[in-house]
């Protein structure tokens, strides 16, 4: 599992501006199956995304897509972890300490 923290680096107009295709690029991966919750962060400087992915080049494949990183607005800080231990909606996701 991955947390995938999101840092704006323009100001926020700038992040508004490409907000629609982003909510349509978060859609896409829902529908997938990859994204489980997201979020802006408060204060409002980024965002977080919960995923699923088989491997991390895997997620930051789909990290480097977002819009919001072809419009130069945002980074990402992936961070991957071993989900031992869910809420039972996310049983499907757990995974087997090593």
């Amino acid at each position: 599992m991955f947390v995938l923290e999101l840092t704006y680096t323009a100001p926020l107009e700038d992040v508004e501006a490409v907000l629609p295709a982003h909510r349509a690029w978060l859609d896409e991966h829902y529908d997938a199956g990859r994204f489980l919750a997201s979020g802006r962060k408060e204060p409002r400087d980024g965002g977080v995304i919960l995923a699923v992915a088989e491997d991390r080049a895997g997620i930051e494949e789909v990290a480097a897509g977002d819009p919001f990183v072809a419009a130069g607005v945002c980074t990402y800080r992936v961070t991957e972890f071993r989900a031992t231990k869910t809420a039972p909606e996310l049983a499907r996701h757990r995974q087997a300490a090593d």
